[in-house]
């Protein structure tokens, strides 16, 4: 019995109770299985510290093996997306919250989680830099290219000419809301930050199939 495990059934059936009524897209027994999941994660967390919850190193794991995403820019963005009080971990209800809108939320929640991704500074606006930076990651490089840079920064001058709707030349979140619901496509237009529909499916099935009596 790791201590992990003593948080025993009553408990995080308590939890689930508590967590699926504050998290409206999952059912408890869809809260209790993503907590197990979760224990599971922590279970084998190096560190020390497994009451704070999940560290950036075990989330990016998840990320990256579950849901495919292969940037570190922004699989870092993501998890401070999800780690709303930033303490540098992903606490069990940060979790449940985050998922709720990774894999099943609408199209309001998404983008608003998507422009908190992208708008790497925090000041309520993308910027023309901040496309750069994000679009030169995301980008794969040809060979044969002189200067890559050239391309993106015009990539980031359709971008704006495209999504800018105040022309300020920058994005601010009502630009970036526009131009979504216009044109849907443009939600992940700066790198992949969702999961797609064959993953999401993959991970529901892996996480709520029945769990094994013990």
């Amino acid at each position: 019995m790791s201590e992990m495990s003593a948080m025993n059934r009553k408990l995080i059936q308590n939890l689930a109770e508590t967590l699926s009524k504050q998290v409206k897209r999952f059912n408890k027994t869809e809260a209790e299985c993503l907590i197990r999941l979760f224990n599971g994660l922590i279970g084998d967390q190096t560190e020390r510290r497994v009451g704070n919850g999940l560290d950036r190193g075990k989330f990016r794991n998840v990320l990256h093996k579950t849901f495919g995403m292969t940037d570190d820019m922004i699989m870092d963005r993501v998890f401070r997306a999800f780690d709303k009080d930033n303490d540098s971990y992903v606490s069990v209800k940060e979790w449940i919250e985050g998922l709720s809108v990774f894999l099943r939320g609408t199209l309001d929640e998404k983008i608003k989680y998507c422009f908190d991704v992208y708008d790497l500074n925090g000041d309520g606006y993308i910027s023309r830099e901040e496309m750069f930076h994000m679009l030169k990651n995301s980008l794969i490089r040809q060979p044969t290219e002189e200067d890559p840079d050239e391309g993106i920064k015009d990539l980031v001058e359709i971008t704006v000419k495209k999504m800018d709707r105040d022309h300020d030349g920058r994005l601010s979140f009502a630009d970036f809301d526009k131009a979504v619901r216009e044109e849907n496509l443009l939600l992940e237009a700066f790198g992949t930050c969702l999961p797609d529909a064959k993953s999401i499916q993959a991970f529901e099935q892996h996480a709520f199939q029945e769990p094994l009596e013990h």
